[in-house]
């Protein structure tokens, strides 16, 4: 009986020691819950290993626009590993001002959104999500750090979960950098 249950014992030490390293294995960057627009708890921890693309969105923008070219990332990419995240944002110019049932209606009928969307969030200031605080910082983004410009700006995380690149509200979603970016890392295993 006292082997058993030193075995089984041993057993469940294990078992713990490995969820812990898988736990910490997570990039960083993918290390959050967020709520998706339907108000689920979303682990980003799910896109590990995948190309992911998170852009801040607005329905009222001159760049609402973009929504089509992430749409289309989507639908070409998807397949090859890469996920687009959109985060609603209120906080230029007031142009994300409804509610998440508003938002997810409005890219469904205007714009057929398909990939992934969360709850409205802060990008900059004290109430910025810690998401976007990561995104920002210059101790985990030493090339591309800074408060959010405007809306649509768009941070590209590598298969490794590290920040690769950060494209301006101005560089469309199929911009041949964004292109070049977004292949180069789908390239890599």
């Amino acid at each position: 009986m006292k082997l058993f249950v030193a075995s089984l014992l041993a057993s469940v030490c294990a078992v713990v020691a490995v969820a812990q390293a898988v736990e910490k294995s997570v990039p960083p960057v993918l290390n959050f819950k967020m709520k998706s627009l339907q108000g689920k708890e979303v682990e980003l921890s799910k896109y590990q290993g995948k190309v992911v693309l998170i852009v801040n969105v607005a329905s009222r923008c001159g760049a609402t626009p973009q929504y089509d070219q992430l749409q289309d990332l989507h639908d070409k990419y998807s397949e090859k590993g890469l996920s687009v995240l959109g985060f609603p944002c209120n906080q230029f110019g007031a142009q994300e001002p409804g509610s998440s049932e508003d938002i997810a209606k409005f890219c469904k009928d205007n714009y057929k959104v398909t990939f992934d969307m969360f709850d409205k969030v802060d990008v900059n200031g004290d109430n910025a999500t810690p998401l976007y605080k990561l995104l920002t910082s210059p101790e985990s983004d030493p090339k591309h750090p800074g408060k959010i410009g405007w809306n649509f700006e768009k941070f590209l995380i590598g298969r490794n979960g590290e920040i690769v690149a950060r494209f301006k509200t101005g560089v469309k979603p199929d911009a041949p950098e964004v292109i070049k970016a977004i292949e180069a890392e789908l390239a890599k295993n």
